[in-house]
C-alpha cells in the first residue's frame, strides 16, 4: 500500500505531504509497530481524545496535556530508534501540522486570560473537540500500525 491510499482511508487527505512522499510503500516495521503501540496508549487515555465535560476539567489541564505530546512523541521516536521510520513520517507531521497551530495559539491565549474569561474558555472548548476529533482518527491510524484493536469507541 502507498502512503497516499493509507491516508485516503482515514480521510487524512487535509495534511500537506509532498507528492514523492505519498507513492513510497507504507509498510511499518517492528519498531513502527512498538512506537505506534506506546502513542496510541497515551492519547487513548488522556484529553487528547477523551472529550471535557460542560464545567468539568480546566483549559489549562487540557492544554498542557496536548502540549505534553510533543515531548512524548520525542522519547518514543528516541526510544525506538531509527527503525521507526514510518511512524517518524506520520507523528512528525501530525504534531506540526495538527498539533503546533492549536498550542501556538492557545499557549499565547492562556498567558493573556489564564482562561478567566468563560467566552475565551468556551472558544478553547470547541477547538479542543475540533482538535479531539483529528486525534481521534490519527488514534485509529495508531492502532492500525501497531496491528492492534482499536479501542477510541470504548468509553
Amino acid at each position: 500500500m502507498k502512503w497516499r491510499k493509507w491516508l485516503e482511508n482515514w480521510d487524512m487527505t487535509s495534511l500537506k505531504i509532498k507528492t514523492p512522499f505519498l507513492e513510497m510503500d507504507w509498510n511499518p516495521q517492528e519498531k513502527d509497530k512498538d512506537a505506534a503501540w506506546s502513542l496510541y496508549i497515551e492519547l487513548l487515555t488522556r484529553t487528547t481524545t477523551q472529550r471535557l465535560t460542560e464545567k468539568q476539567g480546566s483549559e489549562q489541564t487540557a492544554l498542557d496535556n496536548i502540549y505534553s505530546l510533543f515531548q512524548l512523541t520525542r522519547d518514543i521516536i528516541k526510544h525506538n530508534g531509527r527503525d521507526c521510520i514510518e511512524f517518524t513520517k506520520i507523528a512528525v507531521v501530525v504534531l506540526n501540522q495538527v498539533i503546533r497551530p492549536f498550542t501556538t495559539k492557545w499557549h499565547k491565549m492562556s498567558l493573556q486570560t489564564n482562561f478567566a474569561d468563560e467566552e475565551v474558555a468556551n472558544e478553547f472548548r470547541r477547538e479542543l473537540s475540533e482538535l479531539q476529533d483529528t486525534l481521534i482518527i490519527y488514534t485509529k491510524m495508531l492502532a492500525e500500525m501497531a496491528g492492534v484493536e482499536d479501542l477510541t469507541e470504548l468509553s
